[in-house]
């Protein structure tokens, strides 16, 4: 409890005194082309060989003649869009975009250069922090969406040079029964997600004590706490928007 009450005092300090709005907006784009553009390769390569192992490992479990081959690609869509993309993808960000914002906000503590801006008037919180938050709630949708059509194309590719099924079977299949309130689910998801990973990252780097030893402490520490808290939220999410 004490930690939670530590983590929402920290949430609080970072709009009790914000920095101007062309700052921010400023620090945020710069955060977002760190968080998003470096993180496309990874987020490709990951969601594009779910997809094509979830279809592979589909079509090997489907051994009833009287389903058709068109249900793998009804299935790989909606397990896609409902789970893979916006909670994998997540939890792979979380070890990448968690570590890093935790590592140097741990960085920044331990040499003093927070105290600095402290010392100089800024709050450091809201001019270091917040700009994180908001881009990765900016991008991690985005991230997603990639992630949809990455996982749906390399099952696509995966199914149909395989000789499991063919392209039109598939394409067929991901037409099927498409509830367009799905995608808007996922989304609400990766923002939830984007919110969480970058926050508790931040707190566990922001209050970094002691050398380089408990650097690479607080972002063991950020990763983990990240992916719980991920886990967690995803299973809230779908029982309150499903």
């Amino acid at each position: 409890m004490k930690n939670l009450g530590s983590y929402l005092l920290f949430l609080f300090s970072l709009v009790k005194r914000s920095e101007s709005p062309g700052i921010l907006f400023k620090r945020t784009i710069d955060e977002a082309v760190l968080i998003g553009i470096d993180s496309v390769f990874i987020v490709g390569v990951v969601s594009t060989f779910i997809g094509a192992v979830t279809c592979v490992q589909i079509s090997y479990n489907l051994t009833n003649a009287f389903i058709p081959n068109s249900t793998i690609g009804f299935m790989v869509r909606e397990m896609t869009i409902l789970e893979l993309a916006p909670t994998i993808t997540s939890i792979v960000l979380a070890g990448k975009v968690g570590s890093n914002i935790a590592g140097g906000l741990g960085t920044m503590r331990i040499t003093e250069q927070v105290d600095a801006l402290e010392v100089m008037g800024i709050n450091s919180a809201s001019y270091l922090v917040l700009p994180k938050i908001l881009a990765s709630v900016f991008v991690f949708p985005m991230l997603v969406v990639i992630a949809m059509f990455l996982s749906i194309l390399g099952g696509y590719l995966a199914g149909t040079l395989s000789g499991a099924l063919s392209g039109q079977e598939y394409i067929t299949g991901l037409r099927s029964e498409f509830i367009p309130y799905n995608i808007t689910f996922a989304l609400i998801k990766s923002v939830v997600f984007a919110f969480l990973i970058s926050t508790i990252s931040s707190y566990k780097g922001f209050f970094t004590t002691g050398g380089a030893l408990e650097v690479g402490e607080s972002s063991t520490k950020a990763v983990t706490n990240s992916v719980i808290a991920v886990l967690i939220a995803d299973y809230v999410c779908a029982q309150v928007l499903l």
